[in-house]
């Protein structure tokens, strides 16, 4: 960008070459400076959070949180009504493929926290499913539970739909490969007797199932996030959907094996024309290394919780509104880290 200026600005005159890019040389050389001195001083830190697709939740989500714990060198003092996050934490949102990869990039160290579902997190944890052998991480703690996330299976209606039984044989998006929704998706299908090769699995992100179904080169999707997604609120406006409902015999089956799995319901009308929906949800967590450091992680819970993040988490995505402390232990099925379980116990929320 910066050669595209020069050159923009140097048409034919050698002279005035010369003096913008001495000029912005010497603009790169204090920028460089003063972040070399920032980071000497030990000022800036940066902290990624691994979140999933730009078109689903835990994107925005993810955003929320990094706006609500970031307070970079400058801001202004907490009390004055400024930044209330965590001194000199710059912290940013990071676009994956959702909880299995995340997953993988905190035990590579590739990311300093994740956002993901819980039962992804405990499979990771105690070495179950995709996650034996090698690829157990035992390592993962949380910070929070922070909200819901439903089942939700789209099909168009009158496409002769109308359970999850008739999908045998059907083109079936599972959600994109590496998240918590596919590894969900196909358990729950199996469930109700479609093992794979039993329908079409494919393996696409929210985006273009939304669109294959919506031009009918799809028959349903998964998607196992936050309602409402705004994905799926525009699909619902461009095409004529509705929900397969999960429950009966077949989710009991399934909650005795994957007890993480909870009966939900999908209020009617959070979807244009979509009514109530019985279905299942599991819990969406904020997660990080036993390698992270206690007192920084104390912090982060600490600014999540801050007061002042509520006018974040209230005035962003829908599902900010439901990321709440007295949620934050909920569905727990592997430990604390001990920052975030030091918090708890100072606010009362755990025993001492």
């Amino acid at each position: 960008m910066l050669n595209s200026f020069v050159d923009l600005r140097a048409d034919r005159n050698p002279k005035s070459a010369q003096l913008v890019f001495r000029t912005t040389a010497l603009v790169c050389g204090l920028i460089l400076l003063f972040a070399a001195t920032m980071a000497r001083a030990g000022e800036i830190n940066y902290f990624r959070i691994a979140t999933g697709s730009t078109d689903g939740t835990y994107f925005p989500i993810g955003s929320l949180i990094a706006s609500a714990i970031s307070n970079p060198p400058g801001s202004r003092d907490c009390a004055d009504g400024g930044s209330c996050g965590v001194p000199g934490l710059i912290a940013v949102s990071r676009a994956t493929e959702g909880s299995v990869q995340n997953v993988g990039l905190i035990a590579q160290g590739a990311v300093e926290s994740a956002l993901s579902q819980a039962d992804v997190a405990y499979m990771a944890f105690f070495g179950l499913g995709r996650f034996k052998g090698d690829a157990q991480f035992d390592g993962l703690r949380v910070i929070a539970t922070l909200f819901p996330e439903l089942v939700q299976l789209a099909v168009r209606k009158r496409s002769g739909i109308y359970a999850v039984e008739d999908l045998g044989g059907k083109r079936v998006s599972l959600g994109a490969r590496g998240s918590g929704t596919a590894l969900d998706a196909e358990v729950i299908m199996a469930a109700h007797g479609l093992k794979i090769g039993a329908y079409k699995g494919m393996n696409f992100d929210l985006g273009e199932s939304s669109d294959r179904l919506r031009l009918g080169k799809l028959d349903a999707f998964f998607i196992i996030a936050g309602a409402p997604v705004p994905a799926m609120m525009d699909l619902a406006e461009q095409a004529n959907i509705t929900l397969l409902p999960i429950t009966g015999p077949p989710a009991e089956r399934l909650r005795k094996i994957y007890p993480f799995f909870v009966p939900a319901q999908l209020p009617a009308g959070i979807y244009r024309n979509v009514g109530a929906t019985e279905t299942l949800s599991v819990g969406a967590q904020w997660l990080v290394s036993d390698r992270l450091d206690e007192g920084l992680v104390y912090d982060l819970t600490h600014a999540l919780w801050h007061p002042s993040a509520r006018r974040v988490l209230d005035n962003g995505h829908p599902g900010g509104r439901l990321i709440r402390l007295k949620n934050a232990l909920g569905g727990l099925a592997i430990p604390l880290h001990p920052g975030a379980r030091r918090y708890y116990r100072e606010v009362g929320a755990l025993p001492r």
